[in-house]
């Protein structure tokens, strides 16, 4: 699809003008809370990433079907690199905000918690462990991967937290114009997501069978 790439860099574009020009800065945060335009669509989009790897890990188990298990492999590595930068977009709002760049806040522990999981998850992808059974391994593990995500999405809610839970919210302490300047960068970051989780399957795909050709060439030289 080749006018997904140019309708995601579009609205990404249109997102930044919202964020600096329409969107009005928060009066207690300043200038800083702009981060949060960022943080919040990449923190999102890293948990619909694992929610991707664990509907995927299942049906890899279910059909054998070599590409769910390498759309699991491209949706968590799209997932690791989304909920680094939120970390990091995260520390560098807390800081001036909290004054320090870090704390183990229930949201954070989680998080962190997760990332952790989820790099476990892609070494033992990368491990020297042949066909099938590397892909039954990380389905496993990708499934239990997934207990930590709802985790994640409930802490700021249901424990005590200095994390604001902004979406789920009554009114999340946001102006219209604030709610308006989320949601078209939560769609510009979706449409972002979908073209890498394309292009990172396909890349996979082509990968495997690039492998299984020069394997087969191999033998019958």
């Amino acid at each position: 699809m080749p006018f997904l790439p140019l309708l995601a860099g579009a609205v990404m574009a249109v997102g930044q003008y919202f964020i600096w020009m329409y969107a009005p800065v928060e009066e207690t945060m300043g200038i800083v809370q702009k981060i949060f335009y960022m943080h919040m669509p990449m923190a999102w989009w890293s948990l619909v990433s694992f929610f991707v790897v664990f509907v995927a890990s299942i049906l890899f188990l279910a059909k054998k079907t070599p590409f769910w298990d390498h759309l699991a492999g491209a949706s968590a590595e799209i997932g690791v690199v989304l909920s680094s930068l939120a970390l990091i977009t995260g520390s560098l709002w807390a800081r001036p905000i909290w004054n320090v760049w870090w704390t183990w806040d229930p949201r954070l522990t989680t998080t962190l918690i997760m990332w952790f999981v989820y790099v476990a998850y892609l070494l033992v992808r990368s491990a020297d462990v042949g066909g099938e059974r590397r892909g039954t391994i990380s389905a496993v593990l990708g499934i239990v991967a997934f207990l930590d995500v709802p985790l994640v999405f409930l802490s700021a809610r249901y424990w005590r937290s200095i994390h604001p839970a902004v979406l789920g919210s009554k009114s999340g302490g946001m102006e219209p114009e604030m709610w308006t300047t989320l949601i078209v960068c939560l769609i510009g970051w979706g449409l972002l997501w979908s073209v890498f989780l394309i292009i990172r399957t396909k890349l996979s795909l082509n990968e495997a069978k690039v492998g299984r050709l020069a394997l087969k060439r191999f033998d019958s030289a």
